[in-house]
């Protein structure tokens, strides 16, 4: 195996680890106080209409709860979708009452309306760390970057939007992009938008 490779891969681990520790360590009453912040911070940048299809997620290892984004959304008539796992690619499924947890232990909607990621409107999604050019660090899976490949293929594909979600205290300075990584529109924190 390539040297250096392995070093990007265990420098990439290392990095991964203090920031999920940096985003777990933030306290219940903050957490609340950020995730309002959020819904403000995207209301700012985002225009939604009645008929868009969103995807949102279910927090999981500490990561910024979408949940007053979600009840605007629901209060405005607007269609929410959930991922799933589908092999090493994400789906994404209507939010509904019924749920099931994948390998993961992340629960999913069952039962529901089943779409690709081609046929949304704006997908905001989870990061590890992210930096002041919209460059990403997800949680390794690089499930969101096979889903969204053909974004990068193919520039006619102006949708989904794509909006990372975080805490502030999950930027880093610089992020070592990899040709499969797939940049986002914008990163949306409780007191900036990237």
């Amino acid at each position: 195996m390539d040297p250096e490779f392995f070093s990007y891969n265990a420098n990439m681990q290392a990095l991964r680890q203090s920031l999920r520790q940096k985003r777990r360590e933030i306290n219940p009453s903050d957490r609340i106080k950020f995730a309002k912040q959020l819904l403000s911070q995207v209301q700012n940048i985002v225009n939604f209409k009645n008929g868009q299809k969103i995807a949102l997620f279910l927090p999981n290892d500490g990561e910024i709860d979408p949940k007053y984004i979600e009840n605007f959304l629901k209060n405005q008539g607007i269609s929410i979708y959930l991922p799933i796992l589908d092999n090493k690619r994400l789906k994404f499924a209507k939010i509904s009452k019924k749920f099931k947890k994948n390998q993961y232990g992340i629960p999913e909607p069952a039962f529901s309306q089943i779409l690709s990621a081609k046929h949304l409107d704006i997908v905001f999604m989870p990061l590890v760390g992210f930096d002041a050019n919209k460059n990403r660090i997800g949680m390794g899976g690089g499930y969101y970057d096979r889903t969204l490949a053909f974004k990068k293929r193919a520039s006619r594909f102006s949708q989904p939007k794509l909006y990372g979600l975080a805490f502030d205290c999950q930027q880093i300075d610089k992020i070592d992009t990899q040709e499969w990584d797939v940049p986002l529109d914008a990163v949306i924190t409780p007191s900036k938008i990237y």
